[in-house]
């Protein structure tokens, strides 16, 4: 017992210190407790296959998917317009939106699916998404209190009043009780969230780098572009590009050659993109991007009775742009790109040229390269990060690799909704016999195979694997706290002691016992280890039951002081960019607020 509340002890420590990392903290702990025989090798690995723990991962990569899709975005523009841009207001569409998800939704599933959709709406916004994070994993446990199965510790009462003759609870419950936390919730965080969690955003390293629209607009790529479908009538599907001669009969360019497959009501729909290259045959059904003047473009659609497209300019899915630098030692200087033969050698188009505060445009082929000359380049994203690592004089600016990984798979949007709605409804329903853990997993290999990201790499990368290492590793903490008698001595010592002084003083120490062991064990355990503690306390005075056992799942659910407490205080925090301290500034004066009010209005709707 002695060991294990001394490392528990350095752990905290350690952890309000920020020195190390809490995942390193939490993995330095978990091999203590093995090394000295506290756990056995199989208990302190346990968590790591805790279905909690998969199904985080699983949400991560749904999450990702959300966002990468542009599913995020349409959702936050949608509470932005809401909001009416005032702080105050999305600070309430959040947290209301969220408990009420959260009701229904495990408060895990709840955060997952929400945080996508927060980070649009801050980087839309200009809004610090530290403000808004953490009142988000605190809205998702305080919406888990309105239902029956909101929360687990909510079942594990209901199941302690079955087991002892009692009738059980009904689906709502939790509500009344709900209202009142979530008030009290909402009146707390707002002011403490914006003076404790003003801090400036996680710097990714991007912030000098050029968005890729910015950077058609910047060469002007983005105006006086159309899109004309191939249709049945037209007199140039079956033709090549070099046959159309467009630029010489023209003066117009085809950027890209688009074609979109949609099946099932546009849920299932496909977007592959093609250079222009001189052997490209046209055929019915594709999409051109054409370039160039509206008089131009609109001579050669009508000549080749091409079909108007409604576009809001080029995407970038396939196909993507960068800029390279023409360095002075460069064969490049003094040559052009027809003698250089550069779309046919690195099979990317140049799209424009800056030269100095000029930007050129016309007869491109034809324009002698200068030193210092930075090109716009156009071709798929493997082959413009292949051209940075090219010999031949010329600096890549930017991050391609990563630049493609960022681009939204906006016409997956209602594919991904369609799989996430699904997964919501299998964890809702409990006729669909289905886990949760299940459920989330399917969802996320669909994500993956249906297209959602870019590739399997990117999915990998939503993953948060220092939230994962760190609930993994502290959940083995409840077994040697379980496993030494120190959870089971601290419970019946404060009872014992509390229950002779009044009722109202032994609800109390259960709720604030409870509230305090959540902070270093799962609330499901400590609500398993304190439900049949808190009933035969009440049996032991006499008085009725349902106050000590809702004091129970609102003291482990309502515990917001720690960042491994519960799995949603833990997925926000690498994305907020918080410590273990900024749980403690807002956290904790929440967590003891909602516990002296849950205190006092308890009695009143359970009587003793």
């Amino acid at each position: 017992m002695t060991i294990t509340l001394i490392i528990l002890a350095a752990t905290i420590t350690l952890f309000i210190s920020g020195r190390i990392r809490a995942d390193i903290v939490a993995l330095a702990a978990l091999t203590l407790l093995i090394l000295l025989g506290v756990l056995t090798p199989e208990e302190a690995l346990a968590g790591f296959s805790n279905p909690v723990i998969i199904m985080m991962v699983g949400l991560f990569v749904v999450g990702g998917a959300v966002l990468q899709t542009g599913l995020a975005k349409l959702v936050s523009q949608r509470i932005l317009a809401i909001a009416h841009g005032s702080d105050t207001l999305m600070f309430l569409l959040v947290v209301l939106v969220t408990a009420s998800i959260g009701a229904f939704v495990s408060n895990t599933g709840t955060v997952a699916l929400m945080m996508p959709i927060i980070v649009s709406m801050a980087a839309q916004s200009r809004t610090n998404t530290s403000q808004l994070l953490m009142p988000l994993a605190f809205a998702s446990s305080m919406g888990g209190m309105m239902t029956l199965i909101g929360t687990p510790p909510n079942l594990v009462i209901d199941e302690t009043l079955r087991e002892h003759g009692h009738e059980g609870l009904e689906f709502f419950s939790f509500l009344p009780l709900g209202m009142i936390c979530l008030a009290v919730g909402v009146l707390v965080m707002l002011p403490l969230s914006r003076i404790f969690l003003r801090k400036k955003q996680r710097n990714t390293g991007d912030d000098n780098s050029k968005s890729l629209d910015s950077l058609a607009d910047e060469y002007n790529i983005s105006h006086n572009i159309s899109a004309f479908r191939i249709g049945k009538r037209s007199s140039i599907a079956g033709k090549s590009v070099s046959q159309l001669n467009l630029r010489a009969e023209y003066g117009i360019t085809i950027l890209e050659i688009r074609n979109e497959k949609s099946r099932h009501n546009t849920l299932l729909r496909n977007v592959t993109q093609d250079l222009p290259t001189p052997q490209r045959t046209l055929a019915e059904g594709d999409i051109l991007y054409l370039h160039g003047t509206s008089e131009q473009i609109t001579r050669f659609a009508e000549e080749s009775r091409i079909d108007h497209q409604e576009t809001s300019g080029l995407d970038f899915y396939d196909l993507g742009i960068a800029e390279i630098v023409v360095m002075p030692q460069s064969r490049l200087v003094g040559q052009t790109l027809r003698t250089l033969r550069f779309r046919e050698k690195y099979e990317v188009n140049v799209l424009g040229i800056k030269r100095a505060d000029e930007y050129l445009s016309e007869h491109l082929p034809e324009t002698k390269f200068h030193a210092g000359d930075v090109l716009l380049i156009q071709g798929r994203w493997d082959n413009i990060n292949n051209i940075g690592s090219d010999e031949n004089g010329w600096v890549l600016l930017g991050q391609p690799k990563e630049m493609a990984e960022r681009v939204t798979l906006n016409y997956k949007a209602p594919l991904a909704a369609a799989i996430m709605l699904l997964m919501v409804a299998v964890m809702v329903f409990d006729f669909i016999p289905v886990a949760p853990v299940t459920a989330v997993m399917a969802a996320g290999v669909l994500m993956v195979l249906c297209g959602c990201f870019r590739s399997v790499a990117s999915a990998y990368k939503t993953i948060n694997w220092e939230s994962i290492v760190l609930i993994a590793a502290m959940m083995p903490m409840a077994t040697a706290l379980e496993k030494t008698g120190t959870s089971e001595l601290i419970s019946h010592s404060l009872v014992a002691s509390l229950g002779t002084i009044s009722p109202m003083i032994l609800l109390a120490g259960i709720y604030f016992t409870t509230s305090l062991l959540t902070m270093f064990i799962s609330n499901t355990a400590t609500a398993v280890l304190m439900a049949p503690i808190a009933y035969s306390a009440a049996a032991e005075i006499g008085v009725n039951p349902m106050p000590m056992l809702f004091a129970v799942s609102f003291g482990a659910s309502m515990c917001f002081a720690s960042p491994f407490s519960t799995p949603p205080n833990a997925l926000v925090m690498h994305a907020g960019n918080y410590t273990f301290t900024d749980y403690i500034k807002v956290g904790l004066p929440l967590q003891i607020i909602i516990g002296i009010v849950m205190t006092l209005v308890l009695p009143l709707l359970f009587p003793f």
